[in-house]
């Protein structure tokens, strides 16, 4: 294609030919999508870049019965302009970190598990993208398509339909997964800051 393509920007005028070539160029460096909300959202979390904070459960059953009498901590622990690393520890097993990513259609959520010599556990990178623009305090992620197929393949059928939360205000964080027959959450508190735990089985 050889015609010019004239593009006004105010009294000046940006002459474009080959129209292919250019597009192309114009499209490899995408913008991120996420909205202002999850903008907020992403940099209330960054705010505390560096910070520990304890939770408890808040909700649950019998099937959260490994997180009873464990102490919950939730440290922010590598940020980017992109991406979070926010390792959640029960007890003294290390081996969860919450990678919530900037894409180019929102937010992601992933939950990478390690087993303590550093190696992938065969459930890991789960998780989801958000589908709306949600909030400022509140992001949600439905289980993606790789999820789904991990989960069935390691017999974890019922959690085909998991929606993982996560929350922000200035005094809380929450963390929080729903499917039928199941919520859980945790409620952090954001306004004392503890002791940095280790770091994360695979991280170090």
């Amino acid at each position: 294609m050889t015609k010019s393509l004239s593009l006004s920007l105010g009294a000046k005028s940006l002459s474009v030919k080959s129209l292919g070539v250019s597009a192309a160029l114009l499209l490899a460096a995408p913008a991120m999508a996420t909205t202002v909300e999850q903008t907020q959202f992403f940099d209330a979390i960054a705010a505390h870049c560096g910070q520990a904070f304890e939770g408890k459960v808040t909700a649950g059953n019998s099937a959260d019965s490994a997180f009873s009498g464990k102490r919950l901590v939730m440290h922010v622990r590598e940020c980017s302009d992109s991406e979070l690393k926010v390792p959640f520890h029960v007890g003294e097993d290390h081996s969860r970190t919450w990678v919530i990513t900037k894409t180019d259609k929102g937010l992601r959520l992933k939950h990478d598990h390690r087993h303590q010599d550093g190696s992938e556990d065969k459930v890991t990178m789960y998780g989801g993208d958000t589908q709306d623009g949600g909030s400022a305090e509140l992001q949600s992620f439905p289980v993606d398509a790789y999820s789904i197929d991990n989960f069935k393949q390691n017999g974890l059928t019922q959690s085909v339909t998991n929606v993982w939360h996560m929350g922000i205000t200035d005094s809380q964080f929450i963390y929080r997964l729903t499917r039928e027959n199941r919520d859980f959450k945790v409620t952090f508190d954001l306004t004392q800051p503890i002791e940095l735990p280790p770091a994360p089985w695979g991280h170090e």
